[in-house]
């Protein structure tokens, strides 16, 4: 049965909404810890023992973010992610105890905003729940310029996420890669190295690794391809990336 729990909410600001987290575990013990903890820190939390529950707590539509466990009985964290940034839902932070890199790598390749190793410490897990929601209230950054920021035939509406490619197709991005593009389109010409994409997106105290970052320009690479041969995001011996000089 989801349970419900509020930090602080009665002294709250009513102007200010107080940030709604779904904790999503079949390890009821883990699953309290963490709500828990995050509810100490002014977060109001919904829990979740699998995919059924969560469905039905997100279907109140104000979930803002979701903290995912990756073994499940019936559908496990890695098909439940996949559909939520199918669907776009709420970004994701993945929880795991298989450590192994490429289980990293596969959960950001289905779209997981981060992925966390267990065992970590709740302040771990605080710092990057507080970064991911920090890139949301940030909102599109276009300067008050026009909502729609266009790119050798691309369009990308900083308003609704999405992209279009020269042919109008439109290309579903995950959170995470509208992000890394934002990064790449307010800095065009511009050699980055991956600190400074982390940097960009997480915060000087990202405890992001360089691969999630490899991986993570690789996905967004193979969705801005076309037919010419001058990669949009090229790859920069020895320092990083670049997104080509906008004409």
């Amino acid at each position: 049965m989801t349970q419900t729990a509020s930090a602080s909410a009665s002294t709250a600001t009513p102007s200010i909404k107080t940030p709604r987290l779904l904790v999503v575990d079949d390890d009821r013990d883990l699953r309290d810890l963490i709500s828990e903890f995050l509810g100490q820190h002014g977060f109001e939390i919904h829990t979740a023992s699998g995919a059924r529950e969560m469905d039905r707590v997100l279907m109140r539509g104000d979930i803002d973010l979701v903290v995912l466990d990756f073994m499940m009985p019936g559908e496990d964290g890695l098909s439940i992610c996949k559909r939520l940034n199918a669907s776009k839902g709420p970004p994701v932070i993945m929880l795991s105890a298989r450590a192994e890199e490429i289980d990293r790598i596969v959960g950001l390749e289905l779209g997981a905003d981060d992925y966390l190793a267990k065992p970590f410490h709740p302040r771990e897990l605080l710092a990057r729940v507080r970064a991911i929601l920090r890139r949301g209230e940030q909102g599109p950054r276009n300067d008050g310029a026009s909502p729609i920021t266009h790119f050798f035939g691309w369009q990308l509406d900083n308003i609704k996420r999405i992209l279009l490619r020269p042919d109008g197709v439109q290309v579903a991005l995950s959170n995470a890669e509208f992000e890394l593009l934002r990064v790449f389109l307010d800095r065009p010409g511009r050699a980055l190295s991956r600190d400074q994409i982390l940097d960009y997106l997480h915060g000087p105290n990202s405890e992001s690794f360089d691969r999630a970052i490899d991986v993570q320009i690789s996905r967004l690479r193979r969705k801005l391809s076309d037919d010419t041969q001058d990669e949009i995001i090229r790859t920069i011996r020895g320092i990083g990336y670049m997104f080509r000089p906008l004409k």
